[in-house]
């Protein structure tokens, strides 16, 4: 994910006043194009008469609304991020406004300053729409799936929010696949899902491979009643098998367990209920991070522990 941190108020305006940065993005970024990515605004395009692979999302999109994921990326792969020799973010499925992509390229520029970020949507309206925000080091595209970078381009990082909730379940490792060819080697996509305030969100880090490595469950803490909760944002990969008998149930069922067993710890407030779970939910499950990131409201499991056996599992 860090060489300075978001702050409070930012990565969570329900903690603060509620206000954020104005949006469309400060006037001092210009309109101007990416160089080699096309024209002022605009971003790669796709092969003349190729079809961006996917169908057009309903588009909703709030300012903040993803914030946490966000926050997990500079903070959790912010190494990748400064690592890179020449660092590049592509927003998949951006929807009808450009705020979180945006927004995205501000809280990365906290990791590198000379990142880049490319939003890429299927519908071309909402790319004319885009433009007018994209900057030096942002623009906007049409595509999906497919992920059309310029020849010889490789992403640093995907992120491909709230777009295959969509889609049959069969249909999420070949989507995989396809992002996650235009990665490099050590890059990384975050795919998942959130609620419209960004308060909840499940999502999957996976690798160039097009497998899975984590799984984290992330929230609001304050109104949370139950880890459970959660369930409703799986993603497409993991929401049908919320079912006794599969893995992802036995998970969150010991997660409620275990935030039961914490409910004196409620006196001292909800991060400290959440932090207590994390730790005791770390000795029967391959909890991959510690406590600044439970901090956060984060919790972030090992994908073999809950992975459906149809989408596969991974070794470490």
């Amino acid at each position: 994910m860090v060489g300075r941190r978001d702050s409070l108020a930012e990565c969570d305006p329900d903690r603060s006043t509620g206000r954020t940065e104005a949006f469309p993005y400060p006037a001092s970024m210009g309109t101007r194009g990416i160089p080699g990515h096309g024209a002022p605004g605009v971003g790669p395009r796709s092969r003349p008469g190729s079809r961006p692979a996917g169908v057009i999302t309903r588009g909703t999109t709030n300012q903040n609304r993803l914030r946490r994921v966000d926050r997990w990326l500079t903070g959790v792969h912010g190494r990748l991020l400064r690592g890179a020799a020449d660092p590049l973010v592509v927003d998949v499925g951006y929807g009808a406004s450009p705020v979180t992509t945006v927004e995205l390229l501000r809280r990365l520029r906290t990791v590198r300053a000379d990142i880049r970020v490319i939003g890429f949507e299927i519908d071309p309206e909402r790319v004319a729409a885009a433009a007018p925000h994209a900057g030096p080091r942002l623009s906007f595209a049409r595509g999906g799936f497919e992920v059309p970078l310029p020849a010889g381009e490789a992403a640093t990082a995907i992120r491909a929010f709230n777009v295959l909730r969509q889609y049959d379940e069969d249909a999420v490792p070949a989507a995989w696949a396809r992002m996650c060819a235009r990665l490099a080697p050590d890059g990384v996509l975050v795919e998942g899902t959130c609620d419209e305030l960004g308060r909840r969100a499940v999502w999957l880090g996976i690798g160039a491979d097009a497998r899975p490595r984590t799984v984290t469950f992330a929230a609001r803490l304050a109104g949370l009643e139950r880890p459970s909760d959660l369930a409703e944002r799986l993603p497409k990969a993991l929401i049908h098998r919320n079912v006794p008998g599969e893995r992802v149930h036995a998970f969150l069922t010991a997660f409620d367990r275990a935030w039961d067993l914490h409910a004196p710890l409620a006196a001292f407030g909800a991060r400290q209920r959440w932090i207590a779970c994390a730790r005791t939910l770390a000795r029967d499950w391959p909890v991959r991070d510690g406590l600044s990131r439970w901090r956060q409201g984060e919790l972030s499991l090992a994908w073999d522990a809950v992975a459906p056996p149809a989408v596969g599992r991974v070794g470490r």
